[in-house]
């Protein structure tokens, strides 16, 4: 069990393979709304005879409803399309958590501008800075990670057996049913589908990724002067965190130490994402396309587990101006080494341009609308996220058959427009 785990929740895989098979039949006409208030527990057995959790998905489904489910789709339509629903959901529950963080560490730059501190460099004394300008960069990194994630697309993929949406052409306008699916899902239709072309996979994970740098910094600050020998800061208590097996008298900083340690695992899922998106051959890949489900679903999890804890240290972190005074005075002749000679000067005198640089991120922080969360005021309410079910948001209108032209596309040759059959699409794997 990994701490935190339960942070992320649980089922929401299958739950979005739900949703994107429900979405689908919407499309073609068929009324199978029911399907969304179950989860199918899938045969594991199972689900390594067909090589992916799909097939036996669609053949749970299938035994519960009599209209036609998956056709024209293929294996990779609904789990791509599913781990997007997944990375969409934890991306907005990522961007809350760093909002807190943001709110907390703007606060902290704010009212700590002109606590002296000593600064570190290669882990010694340098110059004097303020823990202002030291939460200021924190704070400056977690904009970035907010922007990153801003800028993340989501998009349906809808190719059919090899990206030529074949099957489905059969009975609909292959692309009005492509473009109606995004919608059924508020997902983009990128106007082909990327079987093989993977960067809105690792655009995902590279925005995830840095999420875990900027908040792996703030972590391993904390973790360094909360040391009993700098004592500067200290992690919040709360009842039953921290304690050790064996050494009472201990308090272990396990927020800081989990958000750390999630910044450490989060690049190789990343770079592992990046390996299977360059060995995407084919029209559809032969064990690339498998490698990235456990790597992009634990990278979302490590993600939204680290964010949520991050929010929760940031909200609690106490500080001491105090203790950062008296170590910074203890070492003023070396924080003052390299002015070099000249009128005496104090620490505080020598900040040179600190206060202004905290100004400048508070700017942009208010700018993208964030504001320092004042201190007493109470932290920010969980917030409810939309998309974990195709009902929490109110339904697009059913699409009907006649909504969508049928026959091919213009341009195309003239096919036969057959009945659906359920069992038509079982090699489309």
């Amino acid at each position: 069990m990994v701490p935190g785990s339960h942070r992320a929740g649980g089922d929401g895989l299958v739950r979005a393979m739900v949703r994107v098979e429900v979405a689908w039949a919407r499309v073609l006409g068929s009324d199978v709304e029911d399907l969304l208030d179950w989860t199918p527990r899938l045969d594991p057995a199972e689900v390594e005879a067909a090589g992916n959790p799909v097939l036996p998905l669609v053949s749970a489904l299938r035994s519960r409803v009599s209209v036609p489910v998956h056709t024209g789709l293929t294996s990779q339509d609904v789990l791509d399309t599913a781990l997007v629903l997944v990375a969409r959901d934890a991306v907005l529950r990522v961007r809350a958590d760093l909002a807190r963080v943001a709110g907390a560490v703007a606060r902290l730059a704010d009212e700590h501008r002109g606590s002296v501190m000593a600064g570190r460099t290669l882990t010694q004394h340098a110059v004097p800075i303020t823990f202002g300008l030291k939460a200021a960069r924190w704070l400056d990194s977690v904009l970035d990670a907010l922007e990153d994630l801003e800028r993340v697309r989501f998009p349906v993929q809808c190719g059919g057996a090899a990206g030529t949406l074949s099957r489905a052409a059969q009975s609909v306008d292959p692309l009005a049913a492509a473009a109606a699916f995004a919608r059924e899902l508020d997902l983009e239709w990128p106007g082909l589908p990327w079987h093989t072309q993977r960067a809105p996979v690792t655009r995902i994970s590279d925005a995830l990724v840095r999420v875990n740098d900027a908040l792996g910094v703030f972590a391993a600050d904390v973790l360094t002067l909360g040391r009993p020998e700098i004592a500067e800061v200290r992690e919040g208590a709360a009842p039953g965190r921290g304690g050790s097996s064996t050494m009472p008298h201990k308090r272990n900083p396990v927020l800081a130490v989990l958000v750390n340690s999630a910044s450490l695992r989060a690049p190789g899922l990343g770079a592992q994402l990046h390996l299977c998106a360059a060995r995407a051959v084919d029209e559809r890949p032969d064990g690339a396309w498998h490698a990235e489900w456990p790597a992009l679903l634990g990278l979302v999890e490590l993600t939204v587990v680290a964010a949520s804890q991050a929010a929760e240290l940031a909200e609690g972190l106490r500080v001491f101006p105090e203790v950062m005074a008296r170590r910074a005075a203890e070492a003023t002749a070396d924080l003052l080494a390299e002015r070099g000679g000249g009128e005496p000067a104090d620490l505080p005198g020598y900040l040179g341009a600190a206060d202004a640089f905290v100004d400048h991120v508070l700017e942009r922080a208010a700018a993208a609308g964030l504001r320092p969360l004042s201190s007493g005021e109470p932290k920010a309410p969980e917030l409810t996220l939309p998309g974990s079910t195709l009902r929490d948001r109110a339904p697009a209108e059913p699409t009907s058959p006649e909504s969508i032209p049928t026959g091919p596309p213009p341009g195309g040759a003239e096919v036969p427009t057959p009945i659906v059959s359920e069992g038509s699409d079982r090699n489309g794997g």
